[in-house]
């Protein structure tokens, strides 16, 4: 009953505000959806929500010339004299008579591609006409979920904070924004969002923003994960055909033409569907576009359709995007999920030039309190009626927020899960308490997805606990932990504690303390994992891993100083001691040895690769992004990378303080990284890393630089631009300096997809070349070439590449395997 009196209180709220009211239906009675319409030239317009009901706010009550245009429907203008408000007047819309009058076909030349052709020669002109403005900017998203099962890989789901009902299904993200803009072509904004919603979370400041929602058809490519190629690029009859199906003049007695788009090559970066182009001024009217999932190389994501319509005003001749909508459907493993995202932009003012500073590197703002309207404001100010089921999800997920934050209620859900019962203490236990949002956690006895095998300590697993505290609000974060780590072959317990603690989302500055006894390779990076190092040791008794034991401390401190520049420093004390083997246990029995730990000398099995020694480090760090811009939310800064610039790295390392003075150093590096889309052509990313050490002729090896090398054949961390596929791990580590070079090329499909036959596979080419220089040694280089996004239907997770390598001649080849999940 209370829902009920909700209900009815927020549908007279809605009268009371609404101006221009009513229902668009066909000829037949059903609701036309994503309706535009707008007061005959003038950028003041609305669209029908998903059951064909809109509102329209305005002033006038005299001669207001409303026009409704929809794709496919004859377009229709009524004069309107209204006494008052709020007025109602339903609209019956009448499918387009179309025809194909005078259409002259010359030598047999199909007219559409004389239309296209014209659009192409004029696009710049029409682009030219909208490529500075201001204007009111509204959006609209909803995400549904549907056959959601209770429990995934073992993991239990739940009901997704009480967004699923009995079926498994239900809306489990909704949310709107209000917020004025000013853009300029290609992708300068300004954006204030003046009111945002999300529903069940009064706190949320929504993620729908103007931000990447810019579409132009006019621009070669589209961007949708990859570069889509749109239907009136330079070059689009490379990759489409096309129809006139039919023709219609609109109420300015405008000659439209309709034209089916449809792909030469099924699975290029292609749209489907239709694009209507005005005559004469070869303008787009609008967009009715499909785009298959595994065309933007999203396999999961199985369909999605953009619209676009615009209207036109006489006075200044400009054909403007009024509404633009997004409907998707994904499936996953029986999952389903389906969304719909609602734009309207509206008050447009054209601009010959903005003043000086419009735009910088912050791009997005929230006004004060934009979280915090009634529903009074957006009653008023929501340029789309919601649905009956938005509204009812909006009064549903906020009562039940109300219920879900109480702490008798979050009490309640934690207890359930904090029961504590003697088989966790060998299974693990975690304690919440979700109120005071902190968290305490024991990994147990038995905590097999650490478990590993190396020939130092044979098997061995961890353990340990955790705290965790946070503020959702401030951005604050704290982290308490420690890892017990034990050795069976070795027979020996390690411990090492770590306290993490993050200040803000602002500047993200943050202040880490770590310490104790650990086991460490001689590369820090880490290039083999635990998983390959342990099959690779098991089965064909291939111990590329080398480990020495250290006790250390170190703490280290970070921030962002200013807008694109991250700055940190380090103090470290470690205390190292070299490692033997200490088992020769192997699952496929050979008469192989395992080499020693030693990574200089495989076949030594008495003296030690360093001496026993301790050290202190001290190092600072920073990363510059040029041309960054970002997002100001009240609950923090989101950084948007600029691509168009290289990330600098610089870094200064000094160790002193060691039992032999022979071991202290200067280091001084550099990296350069850049990563560019080359319009439909692929993904282009090159990796520059550079260094030189002072003073270190007799330094121990563990300070040397290594290189993250592979022996395997098998790459789990996907790090391409940061690793050879052949180099052995430690035959080029250097005390001197050195350069690293490695640049890659991933065509994303644009040569596959021209080739019959092949392009059903839908393989990535990708090629790519790396060198490292380091003194007294000819340059190791590799070349590459293979494929990735390899696998079946919407599971692609396979990179296989073939490797030749050179040192003063030919060195080798072989296969590298690579996984992404």
């Amino acid at each position: 009953m209370k829902q009920q009196i909700t209900l009815f209180l927020l549908f007279l709220t809605t009268i009371s505000f609404a101006q221009i009211k009513g229902t668009i239906k066909d000829k037949d009675g059903n609701a036309l959806p994503f309706v535009n319409i707008y007061i005959e030239n003038t950028y003041i317009g609305t669209t029908s929500n998903e059951h064909g009901k809109y509102e329209l706010n305005t002033t006038q009550k005299n001669n207001v010339h409303l026009v409704f245009q929809y794709l496919g429907y004859k377009t229709q203008k009524h004069i309107l004299n209204i006494s008052s408000f709020p007025f109602e007047f339903d609209v019956t819309l009448q499918e387009e008579d179309f025809q194909l009058k005078e259409v002259v076909v010359v030598n047999g030349e199909n007219p559409a591609n004389e239309i296209i052709r014209n659009t192409i020669k004029e696009k710049k002109k029409n682009a030219a006409k909208t490529d500075k403005f201001e204007a009111d900017f509204y959006s609209r998203g909803i995400f549904r979920a549907k056959d959601i099962p209770k429990k995934f890989m073992g993991v239990e789901i739940g009901d997704l904070e009480g967004n699923l009902d009995s079926t498994r299904s239900g809306i489990i993200y909704q949310s709107e924004t209000v917020s004025k803009i000013k853009f300029q072509k290609p992708d300068d904004l300004k954006e204030e969002i003046i009111a945002s919603k999300i529903a069940g979370d009064d706190n949320g400041f929504s993620y729908n923003t103007a931000l990447k929602t810019n579409y132009d058809f006019y621009d070669n490519y589209v961007e949708f994960n990859i570069n889509m190629v749109s239907p009136i690029a330079d070059n689009a009859f490379n990759y489409y055909k096309y129809k006139l199906e039919s023709t219609f003049y609109n109420e300015s007695n405008q000659l439209i033409n309709k034209i089916l788009v449809t792909p030469k090559r099924d699975k290029e970066p292609v749209f489907e569907g239709y694009i209507y182009i005005v005559e004469d001024t070869w303008a787009i009217y609008g967009i009715d576009l499909d785009i298959k999932g595994y065309r933007m190389q999203q396999p999961i994501l199985e369909t999605m359709k953009l619209t676009q319509s615009f209207s036109y005003n006489s006075d200044n001749k400009i054909w403007a995007k009024n509404i633009q909508t997004l409907d998707f459907k994904a499936g996953l493993f029986g999952m389903k999920f389906d969304g719909k995202f609602t734009y309207v932009f509206t008050n447009y003012n054209f601009k010959d030039a903005f003043e000086k500073k419009t735009f910088g590197k912050e791009v997005v703002t929230f006004a004060e309190n934009a979280n915090k309207k009634e529903d009074s404001y957006w009653n008023e100010f929501r340029p789309v009626p919601l649905t009956e089921e938005e509204t009812t999800n909006y009064i549903k997920k906020d009562s039940l927020q109300t219920l879900r934050k109480s702490q008798v209620y979050l009490d309640s859900v934690d207890a359930k899960g904090n029961k504590f019962k003697l088989l966790k203490i060998i299974t693990g236990y975690t304690y919440k308490n979700s109120f005071k949002n902190w968290s305490f956690n024991y990994q147990g006895l038995t905590n097999l997805t650490s478990l590993s095998f190396n020939t130092v300590q044979g098997w061995n697993l961890d353990s340990g606990f955790s705290f965790r505290k946070w503020n959702e609000e401030t951005g604050k974060y704290t982290s308490i932990s420690s890892i017990v780590n034990y050795g069976f072959a070795e027979d020996r317990l390690r411990v090492k504690g770590n306290f993490y603690h993050r200040f803000n989302n602002i500047n993200n500055a943050y202040i880490s303390l770590n310490g104790g006894s650990a086991i460490s390779q001689f590369n820090p990076n880490e290039p083999i994992s635990n998983l390959v190092n342990s099959v690779a040791t098991l089965f064909f008794k291939n111990n590329y891993m080398k480990l020495y034991n250290k006790e250390f401390a170190e703490i280290n401190y970070g921030r962002e100083v200013t807008n694109g520049v991250f700055a940190s420093g380090k103090l470290l004390y470690e205390n190292r001691r070299a490692l033997f083997n200490n088992t020769d246990y192997t699952m496929i029995k050979n008469d192989d040895l395992y080499f020693s730990n030693d990574p200089l000398q495989p076949n030594n099995y008495t003296s030690v690769p360093f001496e026993k020694h301790h050290i202190m480090k001290a190092s600072l760090g920073t990363r510059i992004r040029f041309g960054q811009k970002y997002i100001s939310r009240p609950d923090g800064k989101v950084n948007i990378q600029n691509d168009n610039y290289p990330i600098l790295s610089f870094y200064y390392e000094k160790a002193f303080g060691a039992s032999n003075s022979n071991y202290h150093y200067d280091l001084i590096s550099g990296t350069v990284d850049y990563n560019k889309t080359l319009g439909n052509k692929g993904d282009f990313g090159l990796r520059f890393k550079a260094g030189k050490f002072f003073n270190a002729d007799n330094i121990s090896f563990v300070d040397y630089k290594h290189f993250n090398g592979n022996q395997t054949h098998i790459n789990l961390l996907n790090n391409s631009l940061n690793s050879f596929n052949l180099l052995p791990y430690y035959s080029h580590s250097t005390n001197d300096a050195y350069l690293e070079t490695h640049i890659e090329h991933n065509f994303k499909g644009y040569i596959m997809n021209k080739i019959p036959l092949l392009n059903k596979l839908q393989w990535n080419l990708i090629g790519g070349f790396h060198q490292l220089n380091i003194p007294n040694m000819k340059p190791y280089q590799e070349f590459t070439v293979g494929f990735d996004n390899i696998g079946w239907g919407k599971f692609r997770f396979l990179r296989v590449d073939y490797v030749r390598s050179y040192q003063n001649g030919f060195q080798g080849d072989g296969v590298m395997f690579g996984l992404k999940f």
